[in-house]
């Protein structure tokens, strides 16, 4: 629940999140929770400012014609509507702001309105999405307001044509941090600034136990009788050895397979509550999913990696797995043609270690960029 105005008290800082405004992907809307309540720990008085190509009314209204296309189309109309229902009920527990922008356009004079903005995490600076535009560089605020806090391009190279407008947007920053390797070296050869700080994706900053809060049993789970499971979360293809491999593995061990993107699946109407509850409780998570590979390690559950597929090289998003598995020193969590009985195992005693440093690294970083004593 949030803080009346009278418990903040008038003399608390405000800060505004631009980021993604994704409706039905579990990555977007956990990471846009966990910022939220990550700053709520430094009494800040934390909304999500609405960034998108389309208003509220008109997004929604584009959602549900895809929807309806779809349940002519496939006949699981109860799937979909619960899935769509599942996100409606998670958005509640961000906040939002009264002040939109849409079509990179805000008409309120948001810079007088916030003390700070923050743009991140997610792939807000990934030029391949049509919805990017210049208020993911906070066009709108001052220069001393401007921070991006795990922002990602989601890619490894920027298209030259768009190399001249970010390096006149990314130069006006306070202070930014990427969630990839890759993302700070664009930076440094776009600009020539050698204060980029590569820092954890804010999945990541809170605890198994605070995810605990927000996470909720499928009932679809009933079905398997308390059998155990492997969780298939694969945003491309699956490759037809890949499902081969993972079902030699599910019947050796005893397991069911949920494939979470199955639109015939049950399955397929889980949100992101619902969604935290399967990568805590599976045998097994195979994925090709960076926030799904992150929710393995806070959750202590064996992972595999599958490189996303995808015939557009510069269109892959491998780039924040790779830093996310060098990180954590957990590049052996790779699919190599065989999952084998040390898949299974795993010992993230060393990961944790580092964890509790990269969140150090965030803390520190969050509180010099909001001058937060």
């Amino acid at each position: 629940m949030q803080n009346s105005k009278k418990e903040r008290g008038v003399n608390m800082k405000k800060v505004g999140i631009i980021t993604i405004n994704d409706f039905d992907n579990y990555g977007n809307r956990l990471q846009c929770y966990a910022v939220q309540n990550y700053l709520q720990k430094y009494d800040l008085d934390v909304e999500n400012i609405y960034n998108s190509g389309k208003s509220l009314n008109k997004l929604i209204l584009f959602k549900l014609k895809k929807y309806a296309k779809f349940i002519l189309k496939h006949n699981n109309e109860r799937y979909i509507l619960k899935r769509n229902s599942k996100f409606k009920k998670f958005n509640k527990c961000i906040k939002f702001s009264k002040f939109k922008i849409i079509n990179g356009k805000e008409n309120n004079n948001i810079n007088d309105k916030y003390d700070y903005f923050i743009v991140g995490s997610d792939q807000v600076w990934n030029p391949n999405f049509k919805a990017n535009s210049k208020a993911d560089f906070l066009y709108f605020a001052e220069d001393k307001k401007k921070i991006a806090f795990s922002a990602s391009f989601g890619i490894s190279k920027l298209p030259e044509e768009k190399k001249a407008d970010f390096k006149k947007y990314l130069s006006e920053f306070k202070a930014i941090s990427v969630r990839e390797d890759a993302g700070k070296k664009i930076i440094e050869d776009l600009t020539g600034r050698k204060d980029i700080e590569v820092l954890i994706d804010p999945t990541m900053l809170l605890k198994s136990d605070e995810w605990d809060k927000v996470n909720s049993r499928p009932k679809q789970l009933d079905q398997l009788k308390n059998k155990q499971y492997i969780l298939n979360y694969f945003l491309g293809e699956i490759e037809k050895e890949w499902k081969e491999e993972i079902d030699r593995i599910a019947i050796e061990n005893n397991c069911e397979v949920i494939n979470l993107l199955d639109k015939k699946s049950p399955f397929y109407q889980t949100g992101p509550s619902e969604f935290l509850y399967l990568e805590k409780n599976a045998f097994l998570v195979c994925t090709d999913s960076f926030h799904s590979s992150v929710f393995s390690i806070i959750y202590n559950r064996p992972f595999i990696v599958f490189n996303r597929t995808g015939k557009d090289e510069k269109k892959k998003m491998n780039s924040r797995i790779d830093t996310l598995l060098s990180k954590f020193n957990l590049q052996k969590r790779r699919f190599e043609g065989k999952i084998t009985e040390e898949n299974l195992k795993h010992d993230y005693t060393e990961a944790y270690k580092i964890l509790e440093n990269e969140k150090q690294k965030s803390m520190t970083f969050l509180k010099k960029a909001l001058d937060i004593k």
